[in-house]
């Protein structure tokens, strides 16, 4: 009799979970289509407000930029730049765009304005920065003409390893992949599993296209291909790299004239180093060539990335990117128990827990220490606070984001 109680067991709370996501999955795409339909918007059309200007300007310096789109990639260290971005924003008293209810802006459908918590048409913003799916035009008419954009790019094949462990359990086409190592078997032959109009399929191919607006499903060998690439570099003052994060903080802080203070930063969302995969020469060369058109377009800013370095001058870059670094190093040494991150279960103070991947716990946080000094006390919580509790300091009501950190809490998953 017992052996037969844990298969019924696992049933029940598989088949409970799957009432559950079905109910918060209507529940959550008729809220954001009520959003979406009550919302009268006009024509696209810039905001009417002057750029943001600081309250004082040093004298013989430029003037800190403080409108900015930042496109907010998956799995690109984009969580750790919003939490930059946090802290920029909210020591300058900044408007920020938000979505409501929930932490991203109806991803995966294209942006609209409608979906900005309160927005009224002619609202302008500083900063606009959560996960979406771009849409140029309706970004755009948020912001003044000559705010900032920015994003986030990754090596391809590290980001689909990346993207692939951390959202498979959400691709429902992956459920059939067998074997201990399911990546090496999607590289195979993905053509036997992916779906490109399955649930969540955009997550493993070509990502950052799609992110990007775009069709992912292009054919790489279209003219569209590169169109789209140049139309990124049109629009984008500054793509970064996440490969060369430190070097991509000081191409940005040259860029808004910031100052370092502006730029420092913990390693937020990452995972721990057993958790990820190394993949082999033929695994990362076919995840490449699964990712082609992403290829194309990392290849094109990766480019353009160093070219940006040799004008700021590389003995200048490798000045400043070592003072990044001794900073920060020093914040950690302020700030951080055991000046390194812990794993999920060694975090002490709930408020500091980052959102985990379903069916794992691999992202890691940080515990701060018991006595900072009031000096660096509330600047060392910020550093690690997680973007979905900062968000929720910044006045967003995450309602629907909480609602399913509460069912996943129950069920354990």
């Amino acid at each position: 009799m017992l052996s037969w109680r844990k298969p019924w067991h696992c049933m029940t709370k598989w088949l409970i979970l799957g009432c559950l996501c079905t109910g918060f999955l209507l529940l959550f795409y008729s809220y954001a289509s009520l959003q979406v339909f009550m919302a009268k918007v006009p024509a696209p059309a810039h905001c009417s407000s002057p750029p943001t200007l600081p309250a004082t300007i040093p004298k013989d310096s430029c003037w800190p930029k403080m409108d900015i789109v930042f496109m907010k990639t998956h799995k690109t260290a984009s969580s750790t730049l919003l939490n930059i971005l946090f802290r920029f924003g909210q020591k300058h008293h900044l408007k920020f765009a938000f979505p409501s209810g929930y932490n991203d802006f109806n991803y995966p459908s294209f942006f609209k304005r409608s979906l900005v918590h309160n927005y009224q048409p002619g609202d302008c913003f500083n900063i606009i920065c959560n996960h979406m799916r771009f849409y140029y035009s309706e970004v755009h008419s948020l912001v003044t003409p000559n705010a900032t954009f920015i994003t986030v790019l990754r090596d391809p094949a590290h980001l689909f390893e990346s993207s692939f462990h951390y959202f498979g359990m959400v691709v429902p086409f992956t459920w059939k992949l067998t074997g201990h190592n399911k990546l090496a078997k999607f590289l195979q032959d993905p053509t036997q599993y992916y779906k490109p109009r399955g649930y969540n399929a955009q997550f493993l191919h070509n990502l950052l296209f799609f992110d990007l607006g775009y069709n992912n499903e292009l054919d790489p060998r279209s003219p569209q291909v590169e169109e789209h690439i140049l139309e990124v570099e049109q629009r984008f003052h500054l793509v970064m790299l996440q490969e060369y994060f430190d070097e991509s903080l000081v191409l940005l802080k040259d860029l808004l004239c910031w100052e370092l203070e502006d730029i420092l930063y913990f390693k937020l969302n990452a995972r721990r180093a057993s958790a990820v995969p190394q993949l082999t020469g033929e695994l990362y060369r076919r995840a490449t060539e699964w990712n082609q058109l992403d290829a194309l377009l990392y290849r094109h800013f990766n480019a353009s990335f160093w070219r940006k370095v040799e004008a700021f001058g590389r003995e200048r870059m490798a000045g400043e990117v070592a003072n990044l670094r001794q900073e920060n190093k020093r914040m950690e040494r302020i700030c951080i128990e055991g000046e390194h991150a812990v794993e999920a279960k060694d975090i002490k103070q709930p408020s500091l827990q980052p959102w985990q991947a379903m069916g794992s716990k691999t992202i890691l946080g940080y515990n701060l220490k018991k006595h900072i000094s009031h000096q660096y006390e509330q600047l060392c919580r910020k550093m690690v606070t997680p973007d979905i509790q900062y968000m929720t300091e910044l006045g967003v009501n995450l309602w629907i984001t909480k609602l399913w950190g509460y069912i996943r809490k129950f069920l354990q998953i």
